[in-house]
């Protein structure tokens, strides 16, 4: 049911002038659904204090809440047609007073952390895009078939919303940089191994993907968890920094549905941050991230950093290592240029994390490993705290091509897991000393030793030689033939 709902609403919105891909239906039928869960959650909240005769406060005063305006119910449990606006009625509260209402929170919020400036954020970044009210009064009522109430819900709805964000990674628009293969996040996780009680860090979140495995990995972990774990894991485990309005919104969508209620997620340029207020209570245990490629930053963002560069990824990576803390642990997707660009910046950086940290592990992503990035992709695995040894390399073949029909899959990196925590050499994996590494360049670059060699190409006159043999043997064959005649 659920998934024919969405496959409505897409519909829909395919037809309205406001919405013209993807990143659009995404994105209206993220705050939609924001909405529907907050009603959602506000009931549950009030029925369990009422059961322990005590009072709960609503967030959302009445008037705007969504059972009031999106879908009054009549006596049979269905929306009250006569009740619920529509049309231009529909369009003119949404945009006049029920989004300015929302915005107001931000301001009235006591911190930054707290739900209420989670909505002033959402609504101050995010507009109502559906220009009919008839569409939009279409779209609420299928959203509001959707329920969170029992987990199996809360888990088909966590699925069918990845599957949309992955369709926004196939739409142009830059879709791609909200969506890395959910196999590859999986992998890299198992690889870091986060323990309840970690802090957890995305400072480049996207649709937060990195945030929401790393949870069910976490619970999957840990099946027999106690309250006060489980208080941890909602609470005081996992946090996002994302400077872009959709993507912030739609990393919180993420986060709720799949069970994590308030998400720490700020909405900031996580570059601008200055990297010399950097304190101890501002670091965490373990970064996972995927920095976006090819970026450019102003010069002012870029005096943040000791290393002076233009290229997105390479600030973000200065500022991973810097909110680290000592014995911290990070997965971290960038562009395979990086280890082995000649420019200062990248020498200067690769010898930073050789020096700073223990560069364990390097795997190296085929081509199409990211639907329409273009570029080649390697994983960073790194302990921060003691300089590198030893790095070991994996380079990951799937034997196929990849691409829209034929991504990646967890069966893709089974080897990978098993080999990498051994270290062990393979036909895809090998080994290097950093003392071996070129001390003026640092250059990383991963070349398998294990790859069987080719044949050299032969010479010219090698050639020509073997095709008047060829040329010969040919005649022979003829002159038999006649003969035969």
């Amino acid at each position: 049911m659920f998934e024919q709902t969405f496959k409505n609403i897409d519909d829909i919105l395919h037809k309205d002038a406001g919405c013209t891909s993807e990143l659009d239906y995404t994105e209206q039928s993220s705050w939609l659904l924001f909405l529907k869960y907050l009603d959602a959650l506000e009931q549950d909240k009030a029925t369990e204090a009422a059961l322990q005769k005590k009072s709960y406060t609503h967030i959302i005063d009445e008037k705007y809440r969504w059972s009031t305006w999106a879908a009054p119910k009549g006596t049979n449990g269905k929306i009250d047609h006569n009740k619920a606006a529509t049309g231009p009625d529909l369009i003119d509260y949404v945009n006049q007073k029920l989004i300015p209402y929302l915005r107001s929170f931000k301001e009235k919020a006591t911190s930054p952390d707290t739900i209420e400036y989670k909505i002033g954020e959402i609504f101050s970044e995010i507009s109502n895009r559906i220009q009919s009210g008839y569409n939009l009064r279409e779209v609420i009522d299928h959203i509001d078939e959707l329920e969170f109430g029992a987990q199996t819900q809360k888990h088909e709805l966590s699925h069918l919303y990845e599957a949309k964000i992955k369709n926004m990674g196939n739409a142009g628009r830059n879709g791609g940089e909200y969506y890395t293969p959910r196999p590859l996040i999986r992998a890299l996780i198992k690889v870091v191994d986060p323990k309840i009680g970690e802090t957890i860090c995305d400072p480049a979140v996207g649709s937060a993907g990195f945030l929401c495995e790393a949870y069910e990995y976490l619970k999957e972990q840990n099946p027999k968890r106690t309250t006060e774990q489980d208080q941890i894991l909602q609470k005081s485990t996992f946090y996002g920094k994302e400077k872009k309005s959709l993507a912030y919104v739609i990393a919180i969508m993420n986060m709720i549905l799949h069970g994590i209620e308030t998400p720490n997620i700020l909405h900031t340029n996580t570059l601008a941050e200055n990297l010399a207020d950097v304190q101890e209570k501002d670091r965490f245990d373990i970064i996972l991230a995927n920095p976006p490629f090819g970026g450019k930053e102003r010069a002012e963002v870029q005096q943040n950093f000791p290393i002076r560069t233009g290229e997105t990824a390479y600030l973000f990576l200065q500022h991973f290592i810097k909110i680290m803390k000592a014995g911290g642990r990070g997965g971290v997707v960038i562009k395979n240029t990086f280890l082995s660009n000649t420019d200062n910046a990248s020498v200067a950086l690769r010898k930073k994390l050789l020096e700073e940290c223990n560069l364990h592990t390097i795997m190296d992503c085929p081509s199409g490993t990211f639907l329409g990035a273009g570029v080649k992709t390697v994983i960073l695995f790194f302990e921060k705290g003691a300089p590198t040894r030893k790095v070991w390399y994996y380079q990951l073949d799937p034997g196929r091509s990849m691409g829209k029909t034929n991504s990646l899959n967890d069966d893709d990196l089974t080897d990978f897991v098993t080999l990498q925590k051994k270290k062990a050499e393979s036909p895809k994996s090998w080994s290097i000393d950093a003392s071996t590494l070129n001390q003026d360049t640092f250059d990383l670059s991963a070349k398998n030793p294990n790859t069987p060699e080719e044949a050299p190409l032969k010479t010219p006159e090698e050639i020509l030689k073997d095709i008047a043999a060829l040329d010969a043997e040919g005649a022979e064959v003829l002159k038999r033939l006649k003969a035969l005649l």
